[in-house]
């Protein structure tokens, strides 16, 4: 089946970038204006001019399914590159807390946050947690989300850990979407175990990791590197207990304190470094002088009150930056990519075409899938956004309030 998209007012993201944008290269989103786009089974397979190249078919021809865009825009799906969306219960409760002026660390103390994610997830099966972590991702796809990475960390012992990378590896079988694994066994110390970190570390490095990895349960390891969570040095003894089997590392980084989780991750060589709300020139020099990409949550920030990651700085400074929706019960109930994107916009002053190449693109670069999705690029797989007809590209972050998509296709499938 070949499907034909006519009509499209600007094709976006029409490039294929060797390595993730940074500086100037960021604000760089090629389009084609009046323009076609044909897919052949789950592949983009031509694109082009209306009138100029635009191929011929056959409208009655059965092998022919034409899609009239009229004036929409068509971007790339979001490439959502940090979640948690495998969780048991929500967690409002905790929310009425913030609003009587609890902090996260705070409510952490009393044995809110992870802590509660986890009792609940323990008290939950396999089957349930599937269904309801189906439900999200089916929610999201119709917000645009076509590739999503997923962590577990909501399990906290060996059994409910492997729970959790399970349910995971059922909703890529069961969705085809491109969904990477990560292991986040490091997320909070459990009760057991808060004054013997030396012991919940062995379980991790001892036993987690050799049963996941013997399972391929993952791809990733992350750790939270934060005070009152897992120190420096501990994410790095972890991290690289992960690298001896075959996990790379992506890190939670200074989202609450100057932690190290920025230096930790670029010394781990990390796919990632995730949150960045607290930076100082010296995360920032490292950050830039590395491979490493620094991912943004600014829909965490917002929730929890926090300044949002200065994004500005971290562009002119030359790091490699991604946007993700970190969608959890906790600090981002939500994984609308598109709220993100205004949010990027508007609270950190991200320019339309910085912000879709961050949640697009070098999403991808963060997931490492840049060579199947992120952009609009014949062979890639056909995973794209048709809008309803907009005036421009800048109107999607600045209408934020407004459901602004008309079609999703994922593997060339319409959502």
């Amino acid at each position: 089946m070949i499907k034909f998209i006519k009509n499209i007012s600007l094709l976006c993201g029409v490039h294929s970038p060797l390595l993730p944008l940074r500086n100037a290269d960021l604000s760089s989103l090629p389009v084609i204006s009046n323009a076609w786009l044909t897919i052949e089974g789950s592949e983009i397979n031509g694109h082009g001019q209306m009138g100029i190249d635009e191929p011929v078919f056959n409208e009655k021809d059965p092998g022919i399914e034409m899609i009239d865009a009229g004036g929409g825009l068509v971007i790339p799906c979001w490439v959502d590159s940090h979640t948690h969306l495998v969780f048991a219960a929500s967690r409002e409760n905790e929310f009425v807390d913030k609003l009587h002026g609890l902090t996260y660390a705070q409510i952490a103390e009393k044995g809110g946050g992870i802590l509660n994610s986890a009792r609940k997830l323990n008290d939950t099966s396999e089957d349930e947690l599937f269904l309801s972590a189906w439900t999200r991702l089916q929610e999201l796809r119709a917000l645009g989300t076509g590739s999503i990475e997923i962590k577990s960390g909501y399990g906290l012992t060996v059994e409910s850990e492997l729970k959790m990378l399970r349910v995971i590896r059922r909703l890529r079988e069961k969705s085809g979407m491109l969904i990477k694994s990560t292991f986040l066994g490091a997320h909070t110390y459990p009760e057991q175990f808060r004054n013997d970190h030396e012991s919940y570390i062995q379980l991790i490095t001892e036993q987690m990791i050799p049963q996941i990895a013997a399972e391929k349960l993952a791809d990733y390891i992350d750790v939270f590197c934060e005070t009152g969570f897992f120190s420096k040095e501990e994410t790095l003894r972890i991290g690289r207990a992960g690298i001896n089997y075959g996990l790379k590392p992506k890190i939670h980084a200074n989202q609450l304190n100057l932690s190290g989780g920025v230096q930790s991750g670029v010394e781990l060589n990390a796919v990632s470094v995730d949150h960045l709300e607290t930076m100082d020139d010296d995360a920032i020099e490292c950050l830039a002088n590395s491979s490493t990409i620094g991912t943004l949550l600014p829909s965490a920030a917002f929730f929890l009150r926090l300044p949002f990651q200065p994004a500005r700085q971290l562009i002119d400074e030359g790091c490699a930056i991604a946007l993700a929706s970190d969608y959890n019960p906790g600090s981002s109930p939500s994984g609308n990519m598109n709220l993100v994107v205004s949010m990027a916009c508007i609270g950190m002053k991200m320019m339309p075409e910085e912000a879709i190449n961050a949640a697009t693109i070098n999403g991808a670069f963060a997931m490492e899938i840049q060579d199947q999705v992120g952009s609009i690029t014949v062979g890639k797989k056909a995973n794209i956004i048709i809008t309803k007809p907009i005036p421009s590209l800048a109107y999607l972050p600045y209408s934020f309030g407004s459901n602004l998509i008309s079609q999703v296709i994922i593997n060339g499938d319409l959502v």
